[in-house]
């Protein structure tokens, strides 16, 4: 049965060179939420939202800083979505080196980035180092076991289960048909249907058991 540590993360992202952390400490009232963010070739590719009053201020932070580019996706003067790029910063290169992946959204106020990251016992350990070595000021906040019952899953299996969730067969209504699933893989309709099965199965069979446990457990202790 695999277990993963879930670590809460906060860590000062405008201690070294971050253009979004930066325009954070300016407007240090905003609350940033990180969509998403992921390294490309031309460096880091994101998605920020913010739920503010001055939508047409943050914008022009955007405008100003050095080093991103930037599109504002939506504006409806309470919410703005903006997708930027900046080059690879140093607590992105520890993290990324620690093996550490951030879940989002995360929450970025005043230069300040939260996050909860699932990593392995090894790389939650190496994560100090590797943050003192970035001089990166940081506070883990919490450390608890998540338990992932994808672990258990074959690599064909966890490649299905992952692929369908992302192109919306798990959806209602469905994003994507079985049909259209198998031909992404090459394969028929009744053997993409078995791989879905098994892993299902799988999932759902391991969360019923450990639930069990638990309950079990809590009774015990009241």
């Amino acid at each position: 049965m695999g277990t993963m540590p879930r670590v809460q993360l906060t860590f000062d992202a405008a201690a070294r060179e971050d253009p979004l952390a930066a325009i954070s400490t300016e407007l240090s009232d905003e609350e940033f939420s990180i969509l998403s963010s992921h390294p490309t070739d031309d460096g880091i590719l994101g998605l920020v939202e913010l739920d503010t009053t001055k939508p047409e201020t943050v914008i022009q932070h955007f405008a100003d800083a050095s080093e991103m580019s930037y599109e504002v996706l939506h504006n409806d003067e309470q919410t703005v979505v903006i997708q930027y790029l900046i080059p690879e910063t140093e607590s992105n290169r520890a993290l990324r080196s620690s093996g550490i992946l951030p879940r989002f959204p995360a929450r970025l106020q005043d230069g300040w980035l939260t996050a909860e990251h699932t990593a392995s016992h090894e790389r939650v350990s190496q994560l100090p180092e590797e943050m003192d070595a970035a001089g990166i000021p940081y506070q883990l906040q919490s450390i608890t076991q998540a338990y992932d019952p994808t672990e258990l899953l074959t690599p064909r299996q966890h490649e299905f289960i992952t692929e369908a969730v992302e192109r919306g067969y798990y959806d209602s209504p469905r994003e994507c048909t079985l049909t259209e699933l198998a031909e992404g893989f090459g394969v028929n309709p009744s053997a993409a249907s078995g791989v879905l099965h098994r892993a299902e199965e799988t999932i759902i069979k391991e969360a019923i058991s450990k639930s069990a446990v638990e309950a079990e457990g809590n009774q015990e202790t009241e």
